[in-house]
Formats: C-alpha cells, sequence, structure tokens
C-alpha cells in the first residue's frame, strides 16, 4: 500500500521531525555557514516546524539591533529577514556565557530575544520529535 508520497510500505511523515532545534557557530567569520543556517531556520518556521535558533559564538552579536543589517552575503536573502521571520514564529535565544563574553546583557538585545544557557539547550535539543542542527 502507498502512502501520501507514494512510495509503497514507506511513511516520511511518521519520522520527520516536529521541532527542530538550530545552534548557530557562525557569524560575520563564516558567511556562508551562517546564512545556511538562519534559512534553514527560516524555511522550517514557514513550513509550520517548532523552531529554535540559538546564537553561540560570532553569531552572538547577530542579538544586537543592526547588526544584522551589517551582513552582507551575495546571493543570499537578507539576514534581518530571516532574523524577523524566526523571531515571528519560533525562538532566538542567546547563549548565556557567549553574551557575557561579549558584554551583552538583556537590555541591549533586540525585542525577542532570550538568554539562556546550555541546560535549555540540551532541554530543547533532547526533546520528543526534535532534530538538532549545528552550523
Amino acid at each position: 500500500m502507498a502512502n501520501a508520497s507514494g512510495c509503497k510500505g514507506v511513511d516520511y511523515d511518521s519520522g520527520m521531525a516536529k521541532k527542530l532545534v538550530i545552534k548557530v557557530t557562525a557569524g560575520a567569520d563564516a558567511p556562508e555557514r551562517c546564512s545556511q543556517a538562519f534559512t534553514v531556520a527560516a524555511v522550517a518556521v514557514a513550513s509550520g516546524v517548532d523552531v529554535s535558533v540559538w546564537l553561540t559564538g560570532e553569531s552572538a552579536w547577530f542579538a544586537l539591533p543592526g547588526r544584522a543589517a551589517e551582513f552582507e552575503l551575495p546571493h543570499a536573502a537578507p539576514l534581518p529577514d530571516l532574523i524577523d521571520a524566526v523571531l515571528a514564529s519560533g525562538r532566538l535565544t542567546l547563549c548565556t556565557q557567549c553574551a557575557a563574553r561579549r558584554d551583552i546583557t538583556e537590555k541591549d538585545v533586540i525585542e525577542g530575544v532570550r538568554i539562556a544557557g546550555a541546560q535549555v539547550f540540551v532541554q530543547e535539543a533532547l526533546g520528543d520529535e526534535t532534530q538538532a542542527l549545528v552550523y
């Protein structure tokens, strides 16, 4: 018997993660990797997936107002648009330690960004029906 995708005996929908946790470790130092992470997150949000993006390392700077607008990568969607898409329907979290190393506080970040630590990341990443990716 074929499923909705037309493949006999294969049920792709049942194995699909319902939640996606993406840890972004790259910023302007690795623009392609950074852009890929946010592009995947925005596409997942648009597809109805519950998305949580974590800003770590150099991507931590994108939690600050105006920093995403400074990011440039030819043939890529504008980073502010991708971040707005995530904030509209997903979660954007700045790593506690990464924020502290850069002297970023909750009063500094754009609206909708939370600051949280490894315990929260692990809890999200190990949740049922969750796929975690690191860029």
